[in-house]
């Protein structure tokens, strides 16, 4: 179940800062991009397990902070598990010492993966910013082509009063069909 994510405009947030570090879920908010684009999620040959479109919207934040002459990193870790909103006590850790050296964190996430972020650092005065916003989910379809690239096709997204709106639907189906034998 893919979180469908959007890119929030944070250059105000970021703005009174003087260093950020860009941490990034390599799940859903690589596969939001690339759908949003209309690109390849994965490349294999091109770029390895990096989606194109979600590295250049990386560069894209932090080249003009850059130009200002504030420090900026990139983190991301894919294992044990790739999903921040998962991350083991380890890879907190791990966060934690790479974050030392920045005033932000911004968070190319789901709320989840903020969350995250907030727990790791929460003994620290490093600020953690969320640079998405949540939709929904997602449904599409993965589609693998040569060579090595993987495609996918977009559905819909559930937003969160359809999704459950349709949990209750189903239910409601359910307790007619119980009700019916």
């Amino acid at each position: 179940m893919p979180v469908h994510l959007e890119p929030r405009d944070v250059s105000a947030d970021l703005e009174n800062f003087n260093s950020v570090l860009i941490v990034s879920c390599p799940v859903c908010p690589p596969m939001c991009l690339a759908m949003q684009q209309n690109l390849p999620f994965i490349e294999f040959f091109k770029r390895g397990l990096k989606t194109g479109a979600f590295e250049d919207y990386i560069q894209s934040i932090r080249k003009p902070l850059e130009q200002r002459g504030m420090p900026t990193g990139a983190y991301s870790i894919h294992t044990p598990t790739p999903m921040m909103c998962l991350w083991t006590k380890g890879q907190r850790r791990r966060l934690l010492k790479r974050a030392r050296d920045y005033e932000a964190v911004l968070v190319l996430g789901c709320d989840s993966a903020a969350y995250t972020a907030q727990e790791a650092l929460k003994n620290t005065t490093c600020q953690v910013i969320q640079g998405m916003r949540m939709i929904g989910t997602t449904n599409a379809t993965l589609k693998v082509r040569f060579p090595m690239t993987i495609d996918l096709d977009m559905h819909c997204v559930l937003k969160n009063g359809e999704a459950r709106q349709h949990k209750t639907n189903v239910g409601a189906s359910q307790e007619i069909e119980k009700m019916a034998s």
